[in-house]
Order: structure tokens, then C-alpha cells, then sequence
């Protein structure tokens, strides 16, 4: 079984400086960089659960709340990554450190 903590730890940081995060600096691109990855995460690990058809996209909660679904979706993920290959693994984590980094540039 996959050790998923690296990549809960990568998410809960990057929503953790969401919510902390002034309105001004998510206006700025965060939440729409959060938002995005929410998405692809969730879309992820739709994939892995063997969801049938188009994975379901994330709705667009406002800037508030996107800390909140970066959380959700990557949690949901690393509870699909735990019998995935590791290097799944290790690709979710990169995607998740790189729009974290985009977002607060």
C-alpha cells in the first residue's frame, strides 16, 4: 500500500495559505490557479476510482471556498492513489507544488 503523505501534506499546506490568503492576492490568480488544479485533482481521482464516462467537474464555489475543495479533491485522491503506482504518486504531489508556487508567484 502507497504512503500518501506526501501528497496530503503538499495539499493541506497550499489550502491552508489559500485560506489565509487576503481577497486582493486571490483575485490576483490564486483562486482561479486553486480552482483549476481542485478540478484536475478531483478528475484524477475519479479516474482511478473507475468512475464511468466524463469525470464530474467541480463547481466553481467562489474564491472562498477554494481552499476548502483543493482540500477535499486532494484528499480524495491520495485515498485512490493508495494502490496506484507510486509514480502517480509522485506526479499529483509535482502538480499540486507547481500550482501552489503559480499561485502565489
Amino acid at each position: 500500500m502507497l504512503d500518501t503523505t506526501p501528497l496530503i501534506t503538499a495539499v493541506d499546506r497550499f489550502a491552508d495559505r489559500l485560506r489565509a490568503a487576503p481577497q486582493s492576492r486571490l483575485q490576483q490568480g490564486a483562486a482561479e490557479q486553486a480552482l483549476m488544479l481542485a478540478r484536475e485533482l478531483s478528475a484524477r481521482a475519479q479516474r482511478l476510482e473507475g468512475v464511468d464516462g466524463a469525470p464530474r467537474a467541480m463547481p466553481d464555489a467562489g474564491m472562498f471556498a477554494v481552499g476548502d475543495q483543493v482540500a477535499v479533491a486532494g484528499h480524495d485522491l491520495a485515498a485512490a492513489l493508495v494502490t496506484a503506482p507510486p509514480e502517480e504518486l509522485d506526479e499529483a504531489v509535482e502538480y499540486v507544488r507547481e500550482a501552489a508556487a503559480r499561485a502565489f508567484a
